[in-house]
């Protein structure tokens, strides 16, 4: 009896061709991604090669203006600085704070009261004895409407005084004392702003906070260069 010839036994058809092409196309996505990558390091290096100068610019720009800003009158400079209280006033400046400390002085008033009022001129007219006020320069008006008439250091209107006293920088510190004396009799307990808001009827209580730090600076100065005479000369 004649055998069949075995059966051949057959395998699953090879994956070596497929395997090698996903290998293939999987590596060839991992170096475009790779070069992807290296294009941006390169473009992010670039651009920082670019910026990174005026970058630097700027900040040495920024910093020479606020060297420049601390010495101009009513810049932001601090006391706690390195430069001198005096350096960012005129000697005009300076010579009308030494005579509103001296009409203080002359009137027996604290060395709190002669400060508060520099501090008032200086939120005023920066310690200026301007002759003319806020409506020529703002147009501002008066509750009822009318112009003002606000004049000299601590640009006081018509109901102050003569035009000639309020333009006389030691009578307008007289006057300016004598009504926060009048106006303010409790001033010990209250903050220097709140004494100049009270003496000068402004319209915002908090106008002169950042002029108190300046005048106290300022005042010293002006002792230690013996720049205030004494009352009785």
């Amino acid at each position: 009896m004649a055998r069949s010839a075995p059966a051949r036994s057959r395998r699953p058809p090879s994956r070596t061709r497929g395997s090698a092409a996903a290998r293939r196309t999987a590596s060839a996505r991992r170096a475009a991604a790779a070069r992807r990558a290296r294009a941006r390091r390169r473009a992010w290096r670039r651009t920082a090669i670019i910026a990174l100068p005026t970058i630097a610019l700027a900040l040495v720009i920024a910093g020479v203006i606020g060297v420049f800003a601390s010495f101009v009158p009513g810049g932001a400079w601090s006391p706690k600085g390195d430069a001198p209280a005096s350096a960012e006033y005129t000697q005009e400046q300076r010579d009308n704070a030494a005579i509103i400390v001296s009409a203080g002085r002359d009137l027996g008033l604290s060395a709190r009261d002669q400060t508060i009022a520099v501090m008032t001129a200086m939120g005023e007219s920066s310690l200026r004895n301007l002759d003319y006020g806020d409506w020529e320069t703002s147009g501002v008006t008066n509750p009822d409407g009318t112009r003002t008439t606000s004049i000299g250091l601590f640009q006081q209107q018509d109901g102050w005084g003569t035009r000639d006293e309020r333009l006389d920088p030691y009578t307008a510190a007289v006057l300016f004392y004598r009504a926060m004396v009048a106006r303010v009799p409790d001033r010990d307990g209250l903050e220097p702003t709140e004494v100049a808001h009270r003496t000068q009827i402004n319209r915002d209580p908090d106008h002169y906070a950042p002029y108190w730090p300046r005048a106290v600076a300022l005042i010293a100065a002006l002792d230690a260069d013996d720049s205030v005479p004494d009352s009785d000369g």
